[in-house]
């Protein structure tokens, strides 16, 4: 399937999005939407389908471990490992240094008797078409991949149907592969097993808002922006912007954040409760509708970030916010990447409240002009929002604008119109789309590293060094105001030595900012691609524990298996 085609079946899943409806237009005439809405029964149960065999896989490992012997590559003495991979030769995930991204697994034939007790719970909304479950399989903008993809693909429309059909898979240990937007980017939706796939489009009401309360409760198959659209009229938002078409639920699972995380914080901070199906079809409420509380382990916290490996979110309740009165936008350019984000920090620094504080390398904005007909200075560019009363927004506006002049900014400029905000706005978001534009025909490595504030621009300055060498065309994008910032790595697949270059980018970016107390991700999540990172950053005995949780609530390890813990973590 062709890069092109994989970007418009991702594209397919977008709620909204002011880019949408230009690159439909430009897709149209070469390729037809994808069908979102679940396929009926009888018709998918006759379509086509393989099977691959496998052996069993939900027996942990048992073996003896001699002293000192735990590194960070799987290894097949380990004890209380997962034995998910253990059998298939040349796997290597989770190790250090680890260029392999094709992620192994093996796979067996679901029984017949599993797959009829779907159908009575699942009725039409069931899938066994070839197409279906590969999309479903293949990340639509992520460079993972997996050997297989999943065996079948259910639709719940409720609660009670996905407690039904988890407990079932439990029953026949058959893997379960949660699904949200589409838009996570490490790996986290391939099915490397096989098993089933919950999609939870179906799942995308609201079901209770407390203007009074400023909360909501939804599905999780609601995504951020129909939840936006959805509350304008009130005066609410939900502060959170990932990707265009990410799901609340994924949201969760990933613990992501977006560019307001600056003002607002990310996914574990505006998450009041959730109710979660566990691994044996319980379902379990983590706390109730209170703005804080002491009762207890904090069951909310332990589940956003955890990736689907610990339960299915089925109900979200979360934190909303006024609509702010008045908002500025505004842009300067910088001589160096390390001057923009001095800017950064400095104005951090000041105790300005801003909402938001990105940061662009010229390469992305020689993509943004080329993708979009613009004629943006072609230079480190740092893009700030303000927010509050009008008087307020335009003071600090003018206090960071002398911040920029002190260090070396120049071409300062700012919008309050509402359309010259969104224009500005929409250079950013369609940053990825732009890089593609730039480079057609190429796959994007996109990796996020996070580090203390103080450290960012050193880290930006060590990688941006890095990159600039690289043959491959890579550019820089920052959240620069909480110390994240992303590289978009741009490689032709069919060139392995291209994707070890990229990875080898990857690799040294991650250990620059391990090495300045920073994490290997600072949103976007573990998944497959940054297994291989955690014992460096967290130590063994950090992982062994998230192992000894991971066993309790999931003993069959069935719930989207070989993802977030190395399979080399033994306890």
């Amino acid at each position: 399937m062709s890069n092109l085609f994989n970007s418009w079946l991702w594209l397919s899943r977008l709620r909204s999005s002011s880019f949408k409806s230009s690159f439909h237009r430009t897709l149209h005439s070469i390729t037809t939407t994808p069908r979102k809405t679940a396929p009926t029964f009888s018709y998918l149960f006759n379509s086509h389908r393989t099977s691959n065999p496998w052996t069993t896989w939900s027996i942990p490992l048992a073996l003896a471990l001699s002293a000192g012997s735990l590194s960070l590559q799987p290894r097949s003495d380990s004890s209380f490992s997962d034995s998910l991979d253990s059998d298939v030769s040349g796997v290597s995930i989770g190790g250090k240094d680890s260029t392999q991204y094709v992620v192994k697994g093996s796979q067996k034939e679901l029984p017949q008797e599993l797959l009829q007790e779907l159908k009575i719970i699942c009725k039409d909304n069931i899938s066994l078409d070839y197409d279906e479950r590969y999309f479903h399989g293949k990340p639509q903008n992520s460079f993972h991949k997996a050997v297989n993809i999943p065996d079948v693909i259910v639709y719940p429309r409720s609660e009670e149907e996905v407690s039904k059909i988890v407990k079932l898979c439990n029953s026949h240990k058959i893997p379960i592969v949660p699904y949200g937007g589409a838009t996570s980017i490490e790996g986290h939706t391939l099915s490397p097993n096989g098993g089933v796939c919950i999609d939870m489009a179906l799942m995308k009401k609201v079901k209770a808002l407390h203007v009074d309360d400023m909360d909501v409760v939804v599905d999780p198959g609601i995504g951020w922006m129909e939840l936006n659209e959805y509350l304008e009229p009130y005066g609410l938002f939900f502060p959170l912007d990932p990707g265009p078409g990410a799901s609340i639920g994924g949201m969760c699972a990933t613990r992501c954040s977006g560019s307001l995380a600056v003002r607002y914080g990310t996914m574990r901070d505006n998450v009041i409760s959730l109710k979660v199906v566990l691994a044996n079809g319980d379902i379990v409420k983590t706390a109730s509708r209170a703005r804080k509380s002491a009762a207890g382990y904090d069951l909310t916290r332990l589940m956003i970030g955890s990736e689907g490996t610990l339960g299915v979110i089925t109900e979200v309740t979360l934190r909303l916010q006024k609509i702010p009165q008045f908002s500025v936008v505004a842009m300067c350019n910088f001589p160096s990447v390390k001057d923009a984000a001095d800017v950064a920090i400095a104005t951090m620094m000041s105790g300005i409240q801003v909402s938001r504080v990105e940061l662009l390398d010229e390469v992305q904005l020689k993509a943004i002009n080329i993708a979009n007909g613009k004629s943006f200075p072609e230079s480190p560019t740092l893009m700030f929002e303000f927010i509050g009363t009008e008087a307020y927004a335009r003071e600090q506006t003018q206090i960071v604008r002398k911040i920029v002049s002190e260090h070396n900014g120049s071409d300062f400029v700012f919008a309050e119109e509402p359309e010259a905000k969104k224009e500005l706005w929409k250079a950013r978001k369609e940053a990825l789309w732009a890089c593609f534009a730039m480079v057609p025909n190429t796959e994007a490595m996109i990796s996020d590293v996070c580090v203390p504030l103080s450290h960012l621009a050193d880290i930006i300055s060590r990688s941006k060094k890095e990159l600039d060498a690289s043959s491959l065309v890579c550019t820089v994008i920052a959240h620069a105001g909480d110390g994240n910032f992303h590289t978009v790595i741009l490689f032709d697949p069919t060139k392995e030595e291209q994707r070890q270059e990229a990875e080898r980018l990857n690799h040294f970016m991650v250990h620059a900012a391990l090495s300045l107390e920073g994490t290997c991700t600072g949103e976007h999540g573990v998944g497959t691609g940054k297994m291989k990172y955690l014992e460096e950053e967290l130590g063994v005995e950090a992982l062994r524990t998230m192992k000894k949780i991971k066993s309790v609530l999931d003993p069959n390890n069935i719930m989207n298996p070989g993802k977030l813990i190395p399979p080399h973590v033994c306890f």
